[in-house]
């Protein structure tokens, strides 16, 4: 089946569609994001979708910010598509089974924990059990629920998001959990077309990416004070973003 290429996609007809990088614990620039998104939901007037593109928790300082925002706002809109990145299955990891030498320990989870309230001694074996037990006892059930609800991958029009990417030569609709959360060099060096283009975060970039065939809306957040948002309206494709 012939690939469609970026200049020719088109969003659902009638239903403007927001895709938001990797937010990593930047409450501030995602309740800005979101501060904008309303403004011109209300300029516009029309039916509308956020995609959140995974990696809600970790390196930033307000993960648990960024979790409690998210569900309270799709309480109270219906219209928020949150979707899995590898971070955010870490954390759920963790929560299972605490892991001193797991990606959610190594990589930013002593901020998230932090944002808890909780301080994780990665030195102290006997400090960190009981700091891992106080993270999953200060957790709260609808994080967890929230965390425990992630969606892998969502469609739009001729537009598929998820975390990281997909890998080359398997339909979209049977690709590996692992790899539309992991997933970068066989995606990212791969140049041809496939059913739908693929919108993703996973791998910052100075700026975001548009490329026939995948859009990248991760600009690193955490430490560029940037989050970045595709905006897909028909046929028009344009970029919003945020700074700190």
């Amino acid at each position: 089946m012939a690939g469609i290429a970026l200049q020719d996609a088109r969003g659902p007809d009638g239903i403007v569609v927001y895709a938001i990088g990797d937010v990593h614990g930047r409450l501030d620039l995602l309740g800005e994001m979101h501060r904008r998104i309303a403004v011109e939901v209300a300029s516009h007037g029309k039916d509308w979708r956020i995609v959140q593109l995974g990696d809600y928790v970790d390196r930033g300082p307000d993960s648990a910010g960024v979790i409690g925002f998210l569900v309270n706002r799709s309480r109270e809109t219906g219209r928020i598509v949150s979707l899995a990145g590898n971070h955010d299955t870490g954390f759920l990891d963790f929560l299972a089974l605490p892991d001193p030498a797991g990606l959610f320990a190594l990589y930013g989870g002593v901020q998230t924990a932090m944002s808890y309230g909780v301080e994780l001694d990665l030195e102290d074996m006997r400090a960190f059990a009981a700091g891992a037990q106080a993270l999953v006892s200060a957790v709260p059930a609808s994080h967890r629920e929230f965390l425990g609800r992630l969606q892998m991958s969502v469609r739009f029009g001729d537009f598929f998001f998820c975390h990281a990417g997909v890998r080359p030569g398997v339909p979209l609709d049977a690709q590996e959990p692992k790899d539309l959360i992991w997933i970068r060099g066989e995606f990212h060096r791969h140049t041809g077309l496939y059913s739908s283009v693929i919108v993703h975060g996973h791998t910052p970039v100075d700026e975001p990416e548009m490329l026939p065939n995948r859009v990248n809306v991760d600009t690193g957040a955490f430490r560029s004070n940037r989050l970045t948002a595709l905006v897909i309206d028909g046929a028009e494709k344009r970029l919003l973003t945020v700074e700190g």
